[in-house]
């Protein structure tokens, strides 16, 4: 593929639609739609990003033996759906920052050890080039309702056997389903 140009196409409020415009490699022209964090793309290098738009979060309890899931009703699919703790990362926020306020807002929960960062990757790259960090850790607290009224979350503690069978009747997002799969198998 090579790449021949960008158009924006609408701006919203959190993201912005665009076509572009690759050459195959039969000269045929191809356009293909994505949406982005990014409002003002005008390069082949700006689609690649240099930041992070947002954080995943993936944690267990302080004994390790049950880890951290939403069911949030997700608009999109006008359904509850599976999914860690997740947010955008504020502009001067770091990375561990923003894991650390987003999981508070969402559930109540303090996230007091950060073991591990994975990233980045992308969110969607089938239509969308944001970038995300998975925060990897602990936490500990009571829950409480999430601090936003357009969200509606349930947060919970859930042990592998829980997982299991979640897995077999439940919708997930993709991340958060391939993650708990091989958590659930794993050794304790």
């Amino acid at each position: 593929m090579k790449f021949k140009g960008i158009e924006k196409k609408e701006e919203g409020k959190f993201i912005t639609r665009y076509d572009l415009t690759y050459e195959t490699e039969e000269h045929q022209e191809k356009i293909y739609e994505i949406i982005s964090r990014n409002k003002n793309i005008e390069s082949f290098e700006q689609l690649h990003g240099n930041r992070a738009d947002a954080v995943v979060i993936i944690v267990t309890d302080k004994s390790g033996k049950k880890i951290l899931l939403n069911k949030e009703y997700r608009m999109a699919v006008g359904d509850w759906v599976y999914n860690f703790p997740a947010g955008l990362i504020d502009a001067g926020e770091t990375v561990q920052e923003a894991a650390k306020r987003e999981l508070l807002e969402e559930t109540g929960l303090e996230l007091y050890e950060i073991e591990d960062l994975i990233g980045p990757s992308y969110s969607a790259v089938g239509f969308s080039n944001e970038i995300n960090v998975c925060v990897v850790g602990r936490a500990q607290g009571e829950f409480q309702k999430s601090s936003s009224a357009l969200e509606e979350i349930i947060p919970g503690w859930y042990t592998k056997s829980e997982i299991t069978e979640l897995l077999k009747t439940n919708r997930f997002a993709a991340r958060t389903q391939g993650y708990c799969y091989l958590w659930s198998k794993s050794c304790d």
